[in-house]
């Protein structure tokens, strides 16, 4: 009896364990390697939307980088062909400056003298000149020998010749010889701008002497800077002048500035790369010489497979896409990214995996993202 009583005991303890409920669980994002599942709500809140990749008509374009350069014909060296002392300016590297505008005032004694010396042999012409035509008449009459007219013409030419030198040294200084007379000379000329653009660089300080061979201030007219491209040699058969490309720097990415080919380079270097030289469409100011640029010179169009840019993601430099295993698990996949058109990106698997039949995140691939990295 004492035995059917345990057996007895021993099957109610076990019916009442089976009995018993079982404690509720709560499900929550579960990650694993590149892989997420979502609950029903997490994937409502998401916002997702799906589709499948799409076969279009995408441009070809062949990558290149290069910087932002100043043709030679647009860089002025600033100098004084006669020399003197600085005696002011305003001017600091990297500040703009108009065509015309005054950039230095300089000083010296020699631009006095050669306002005197011009004056002087301007006032004396007239007298040399009256003389001339006097013995140019008595000549004619058999009044005078021909040598006393030929003395007086040839003074009468050569201070002509003197008056036409001083005035051209006069102009080269920035002084109007039509407007000197004896109440305006001056100690001090005016160096101005010859371009619209910027200063590149200040090489001299007041009170400095600046020789006619010194460089006072270098200028930039930045209205028609060049894109310098590197191009591999490879590539070159796919290029001409006048072909259009798009450039971009890195701080950027959206910012697109359509160039042309000017100059294809006919040296190819050790590292088989060729330079080409490319223009502008339009200039704006925060496009500054050596800016490193990126471009895309579009050379052709093919059918490729293609989604939507904002599908693609960007993790610790690698882009990736999300594609959908079944309703609430997504699978993270790195791919290759080619070419865009118009918000569409060619792509293709790195492992080679076939992308027509899958499913992919076309829009908030960025918070499947968040979640999985944060969970993990």
């Amino acid at each position: 009896m004492k035995v059917k009583f345990v057996l007895f005991l021993s099957l109610a303890l076990l019916l009442a364990c089976q009995n018993k409920a079982p404690k509720s669980v709560k499900k929550e994002v579960i990650s694993t390697g590149n892989s997420i599942e979502l609950t029903d709500a997490q994937l409502n809140n998401a916002d997702i939307k799906l589709g499948k990749i799409e076969c279009k008509t995408i441009p070809t374009r062949i990558k290149v980088n290069g910087k932002i350069e100043v043709p030679p014909q647009n860089m002025i060296s600033i100098s004084v062909p006669l020399g003197g002392y600085l005696k002011n300016t305003k001017l600091l590297p990297g500040m703009q400056i108009h065509k015309g505008e005054i950039l230095a005032v300089m000083e010296d004694q020699q631009y006095i003298q050669l306002q005197e010396d011009f004056l002087i042999a301007k006032a004396q012409l007239s007298t040399i000149e009256e003389e001339y035509k006097r013995q140019k008449d008595l000549n004619q009459n058999k009044a005078a020998s021909d040598k006393v007219f030929q003395n007086a013409q040839s003074s009468y030419l050569s201070q002509k010749i003197i008056i036409r030198s001083l005035s051209e040294k006069l102009k080269m200084i920035g002084i109007n010889p039509n407007r000197l007379n004896e109440n305006t000379l001056s100690s001090t000329i005016k160096i101005v701008s010859p371009i619209n653009g910027f200063v590149s660089q200040v090489k001299v300080n007041i009170g400095k002497y600046v020789a006619p061979s010194d460089v006072m201030f270098e200028l930039i007219d930045p209205t028609d800077i060049h894109l310098s491209l590197t191009l591999f040699e490879k590539d070159l058969k796919n290029i001409s002048i006048g072909q259009k490309l798009y450039a971009y720097n890195n701080f950027d990415l959206e910012k697109k500035y359509l160039c042309q080919i000017l100059v294809i380079g006919n040296d190819v270097t050790p590292e088989r790369t060729i330079q080409i030289q490319c223009h502008f469409n339009s200039y704006e100011k925060n496009l500054i010489p050596g800016m490193y640029m990126n471009a895309d010179i579009e050379v052709g169009y093919k059918n490729a497979y293609a989604i939507p840019t904002d599908a693609i993601v960007l993790y610790e430099g690698g882009y990736y896409v999300f594609t959908q295993i079944h309703k609430h698990l997504f699978e993270m996949n790195k791919i290759t990214v080619q070419n865009t058109q118009n918000d569409l990106t060619q792509i293709t698997f790195v492992d080679h995996q076939d992308l027509k039949n899958k499913t992919f995140v076309t829009q908030n691939a960025y918070t499947l993202l968040m979640k999985m990295k944060n969970k993990e």
